[in-house]
């Protein structure tokens, strides 16, 4: 599977799929057509009963820059119709990614910015190399952030330090991302493509319907009363039990062996 502006592949052998913005020159910002290209590749992905990983990375030297601010830029009275028309597209994209039960790990490189930091914080999984950068930058240009950046930084870091990020605009260096809970591992630059394959191989490996449920039982976390989300959790529960993976989990803890799940 391919579009010129993004590209998504699958690996049938271990059901990790990968999703690459291809915008290289302008640092992968996302205009109207790459957030269009967007969208379909995360459909075609998400619809695939064997995806159990899902890597989203941006091409060449950064992750994602941005919304494209030319866009903006080359006539303001229609800025209000140039955000409709990248929400339109990214805002499907991002719910399916949500509710697939396939975690998302986020693989960067470079600069992550503006949208491109929302895409970081809405991931489950974050490996950037030692030369990443975070920086919300929505207060450069006088606007407030979009993509699911303000419900997911304070779930991520809590109120003060997400207010401190939005209000000061600073950018955080790779390993502050990490001591802030953003990022899971720093590593080099060159190691930065195998770090991110041994952590999608991982993570296809597991109990992918269990996985889906862990993201859901914490999305709600904080919405619930504790009764509330003690059923939650019971619901939860009983319907893994009807999956293929909580028997194989099963056999496998009482004969003392490596459970083989396949994501059923």
């Amino acid at each position: 599977m391919s579009d010129d502006l993004v590209l998504a592949d699958v690996d049938a052998e271990t059901g990790v799929a990968t999703i690459t913005i291809n915008r290289p020159k302008v640092l992968n910002a996302l205009d109207a057509p790459t957030s269009r290209a967007f969208l379909r590749a995360v459909r075609e992905v998400t619809a695939r009963k064997d995806v159990r990983c899902i890597v989203l990375r941006g091409a060449g030297r950064a992750f994602v820059a941005g919304g494209d601010v030319a866009a903006f830029g080359s006539d303001p009275d229609r800025a209000a119709e140039v955000v409709h028309e990248l929400l339109d597209a990214l805002h499907p994209a991002l719910v399916a990614l949500r509710e697939a039960p396939a975690p998302v790990i986020a693989v960067v490189r470079g600069v992550a910015a503006g949208a491109g930091f929302s895409l970081v914080l809405g991931a489950d999984l974050v490996v950037a190399e030692t030369d990443a950068r975070f920086v919300i930058a929505y207060d450069r240009i006088g606007t407030t952030p979009d993509c699911g950046g303000t419900w997911a930084l304070p779930r991520k870091v809590g109120r003060a330090k997400a207010m401190e990020l939005m209000l000061l605009g600073e950018t955080l260096s790779a390993e502050e991302a990490k001591a802030a809970g953003i990022v899971n591992a720093v590593v080099a630059p060159d190691e930065l493509d195998a770090r991110a394959d041994t952590l999608a191989r991982r993570v296809s490996s597991g109990p992918t319907q269990a996985y889906g449920g862990f993201c859901k039982l914490i999305d709600a976390a904080l919405e619930r009363p504790f009764a509330a989300h003690l059923e939650a959790e019971r619901a939860s529960f009983i319907r893994m039990t009807e999956t293929g993976d909580f028997r194989e989990g099963v056999s496998a803890f009482l004969e003392k062996r490596q459970p083989q799940f396949r994501g059923e």
